[in-house]
């Protein structure tokens, strides 16, 4: 079988529908197909508050028909194989879709395989993660008696930079109200050197961090997970002035340098083979993340296997006729869904101006992303920027109720955007193709 679309949308997903919403809602006349095997759509952002038994797993959840715009072709495949030189895209099933136009949007992969015995742990016993069981992580806190905490990230790209954090703050959260936060440390073991990119979101999370008595680990790559023994294997990866990677002792039974870390607390910790081994009594993590397979192997992916595109037109940087969004997409900025809301009308505008006059149209993207970042049960704090990785609010988001002067600060009507305000606008605008 084989079909032709005038535009062709690979993924579901936040981005996919946006780009197929916006598209229909410009031009009700262009004819979509958009490939999408899932029967569900996830509101994901929402998990964190899942994780922390403040909102329902099934209110995250719509079925895939009811968020696919009306009058896009809704192609129910896996896409396999793309042939740029010939507008093709072969499915699973080996049906061929051409195309005039491709957008490619399937988002990311977890991709706990990349850390040696993370898939045997993942999910079960202690070890939990927001991205892929946010009930599972209820559960762990639920029954957390006391112990090491441990709250942790991969070395690889992930969706929401922030997200392994604002979990840690709100079980620090509920240990305290259950009565377990005295006989608990809570370590936050991150590859990186700080503890989030914007220097002034930066500073009022180390002021959430002192006050909840939290220590920071930086510099740990975690490299292996040992799910029997309740251990979490890390390379500390440290760079030098002269390249390479060092890791400095205090003395021969003591691997902890206490300068990659913040608020020492003597937790019980292994040394084996150049690796340090943290013991702990709930571990969660966010699970390593990269492209998938059919993009890595694609002529579409850069050698890191993300889609290669303009960081400001989202045009291919190959094939002209090509754009890519979404996770996805190499850009130097966070894999949001705030980035996706922003990058949609500058594809959508592009690929409208291409088939009126065969030019991109002047709207640049230009990085913007946005963290929210949940400190507490009733805190937020509100991280934008865009590529200059400077603190910038978007002056849309002002116009909303709830939305407060300064939102580098740690708010209540913040949270109350969070988790009431960002999934209306999702829902309600987002899919249905609203510029937001």
């Amino acid at each position: 079988m084989s079909k032709h679309h005038q535009v062709l949308i690979i993924g579901g997903g936040t981005a996919g529908i946006m780009v197929a919403a916006m598209m229909k809602k410009k031009n009700p006349k262009i004819s979509i197909g958009l490939m999408e095997p899932a029967d569900k759509h996830y509101y994901q952002p929402i998990w964190t508050l899942v994780g922390a038994n403040d909102f329902k797993f099934k209110d995250s959840i719509r079925s895939m028909s009811s968020v696919m715009p009306q009058g896009v072709d809704w192609i129910k495949e896996f896409a396999e194989t793309f042939e740029p030189e010939q507008n093709k895209v072969t499915s699973k099933n080996g049906n061929e879709y051409t195309y005039d136009y491709l957008v490619v949007a399937p988002g990311l992969k977890i991709a706990p395989d990349l850390v040696p015995g993370l898939a045997e742990a993942m999910d079960k016993g202690v070890v939990c993660s927001n991205y892929t069981d946010p009930e599972h992580t209820w559960e762990v806190l639920k029954n957390f008696k006391g112990g090491t905490a441990l709250f942790t990230q991969p070395a690889t790209p992930i969706k929401c930079g922030g997200a392994p954090q604002k979990i840690m703050y709100l079980a620090d959260d509920h240990f305290r109200k259950t009565g377990v936060r005295d006989k608990t440390n809570i370590v936050f073991a991150l590859p990186g050197n700080v503890i989030f990119s914007v220097k002034v979101i930066a500073d009022t999370l180390m002021t959430v961090v002192d006050r909840k008595d939290i220590n920071v680990r930086f510099y740990h790559k975690l490299v292996k997970v040992d799910a029997q023994e309740q251990i979490a294997w890390y390379q500390i990866v440290k760079e030098n002035i002269g390249g390479g990677c060092v890791v400095i002792k205090r003395n021969d039974d003591d691997v902890l340098d206490k300068d990659i870390q913040y608020n020492y607390k003597d937790v019980k910790v292994t040394e084996k083979d150049g690796m340090i081994g943290i013991h702990f009594d709930m571990m969660h993590l966010a699970p390593p993340q990269q492209a998938p397979d059919f993009i890595r192997n694609s002529p579409l992916a850069k050698d890191t296997g993300w889609l290669s595109v303009d960081s400001e037109t989202m045009q291919h940087t190959k094939y002209a006729n090509v754009f890519g969004l979404g996770d996805a997409a190499e850009l130097p900025t966070a894999k949001t869904g705030a980035a996706i809301r922003k990058q949609v009308p500058v594809v959508v505008g592009n690929i409208l101006h291409l088939i009126d006059s065969n030019s991109l149209a002047d709207k640049k993207y230009n990085g913007y992303s946005s963290c929210p970042l949940v400190t507490g049960y009733g805190k937020m704090v509100l991280a934008e920027f865009d590529y200059s990785l400077k603190f910038t609010p978007d002056p849309k988001l002002k116009q909303f109720p709830l939305m407060i002067s300064d939102s580098s600060k740690e708010h209540w009507r913040l949270y109350m955007l969070k988790k009431y305000i960002l999934p209306y606008l999702y829902w309600s605008k987002m899919m249905k193709g609203f510029e937001v």
